[in-house]
């Protein structure tokens, strides 16, 4: 038997075994840096993702999902429900190991970048209640005493402190793209040439499925797909660049192929859920970890943005709505409206809360920041008891200075730690932050710059400071990714 399937079988017998239909699977795939506008059911144009769009016919999708600003952060309120501010994980683990940015007005808020044992993960929490739990692909949340197998996951197979791999194709591993650092993706050591990461995950987390029984599952697929490097397919590659056009947003062949293997691959895994005949009783997630990366990719070979976040402003690390704003689907069987649309903001935290909810597990007696959405998946037009998403970056970006905000309905401001600035928009009248509206509404630029110092104090939000040090000049110190 190969070590995989000894290794999975010890887990499967060595948990309490419950019936599949007593409570639903959890299947949680999350994209890296997929932007708001790259699917199809969101409006992309070169891009294709029919497996998503029909997905997204059987799910609630919803269309003010947000995330936090960069890759770490959000995954860190996904396994705990708490704020990445909270928790103070602000920025991507690497850049937090690095210190961040050198030559700035300000030195960036601290940051941690390993996930402390002290919290309980969503997967710990159904672990305990009798699940199989899988993390397949990116864990990104601390070194080896912080991955996965110490954070509730019975399976790692790919998880590790770095956030993205050195290429796409097997073996996977070398040096170079992100400095001197020897980088892999463990357990997947055996493949062949031509092998491609996204589609050697999928089959992973295939191999976990179908070695579950009757043993309910979680399995936390998470994608390095659409991240830099951008790699594809390279007859996907000449079909994209073949249907380009000038009036598209979307200009980029390469990570158009790569959008495209993605949306195959979750057309592949959804396909095996119903030939195993577990898709009416498995509740599938689809999400982003935060918005699409605008700045240009060497491994692709075009000096160009990755993708376009249009209508959006911006993209990953800032606060506009192209850095935060993402795709969200969720389809639970007999609980979810297939097929609607749902425009009440939520957040990465509220998921945790979910997740527990769908195994009837209580929320836990700590504090958390999410909410459960199973009201909204009933009642898609319903609204949340919660006034206000906040975000907070307090670091540097190749789109942002340090800087946090606050959406309370329709109203958004943000507020920048540099000088002190604020912005305030209407997103309903104003989706992409064109108009600048602070100086016609003093009385609610007050109240939600009020709203956002409270909350920042009550979180204990690390914060940034003078730099004595700051000379004028270029800056220096980008973090590795």
């Amino acid at each position: 038997m190969k070590p995989f399937l000894v290794l999975l079988s010890a887990f499967v017998i060595g948990h309490t075994s419950f019936a599949a239909s007593q409570r639903p699977n959890i299947l949680f795939i999350l994209a890296d840096d997929m932007g708001w506008a790259d699917l199809g059911c969101y409006g992309a144009d070169l891009h294709e993702t029919p497996r998503i769009d029909a997905f997204a016919k059987e799910s609630v999708r919803f269309t003010n999902a947000y995330a936090m600003s960069v890759c770490s952060p959000t995954r860190s309120t996904l396994m705990t429900g708490k704020h990445a501010a909270r928790l103070h994980f602000t920025i991507w683990a690497e850049g937090a190991q690095q210190g961040g940015a050198k030559n700035r007005k300000l030195r960036e808020a601290p940051s941690i970048w390993n996930l402390p044992h002290t919290e309980t993960t969503i997967a710990k929490h159904l672990q305990d209640a009798g699940y199989l739990t899988a993390l397949v692909g990116k864990w990104h949340l601390g070194d080896w005493e912080h991955y996965p197998e110490a954070h509730g996951f019975d399976i790692n197979i790919g998880g590790t402190n770095w956030g993205a791999p050195q290429t796409f194709w097997w073996p996977y591993s070398g040096t170079g793209r992100f400095g001197p650092e020897f980088r892999y993706v463990p357990h997947l050591e055996f493949g062949k040439p031509g092998e491609y990461l996204t589609d050697r995950l999928t089959n992973e987390a295939m191999k976990v499925i179908d070695h579950a029984g009757d043993q309910p599952f979680f399995i936390y697929l998470a994608h390095h797909s659409v991240h830099t490097p951008i790699e594809a397919k390279e007859d996907d590659v000449t079909r994209f660049d073949a249907k380009l056009s000038p009036e598209m947003h979307h200009q980029h062949g390469v990570y158009a192929a790569m959008t495209k293997n993605l949306d195959d691959n979750v057309g592949r895994i959804l396909d095996h859920l119903k030939s195993r005949g577990l898709d009416k009783n498995t509740l599938v997630v689809f999400a982003s970890d935060n918005g699409g990366y605008v700045g240009s990719d060497k491994a692709s070979g075009r000096n160009m943005p990755v993708t376009n976040n249009a209508p959006l402003r911006s993209g990953k690390g800032s606060l506009y709505e192209g850095g935060i704003r993402v795709p969200l689907m969720i389809r639970w069987p007999g609980v979810s409206q297939a097929g609607a649309t749902c425009d009440e903001p939520v957040v990465t935290m509220d998921i945790f809360n979910t997740l527990l909810a769908s195994a009837g597990l209580p929320q836990p007696a700590d504090v958390t920041d999410g909410v459960d959405l199973t009201s909204l998946l009933k009642s898609p037009t319903s609204k949340l008891q919660r006034d206000a998403l906040f975000f907070y970056y307090p670091h540097y970006y190749h789109t942002t200075t340090p800087v946090s905000a606050v959406r309370a309905r329709d109203w958004k401001l943000l507020e920048f730690f540099e000088d002190d600035h604020v912005e305030l928009y209407n997103l309903k009248d104003d989706l992409g932050e064109e108009h600048e509206i602070s100086k016609d509404h003093p009385e609610k630029v007050k109240e939600l710059r009020d709203q956002l110092h409270g909350w920042r104090e009550s979180v204990g939000a690390a914060l940034p400071s003078v730099n004595p040090d700051f000379k004028p000049g270029p800056a220096k110190g980008k973090a590795k990714r």
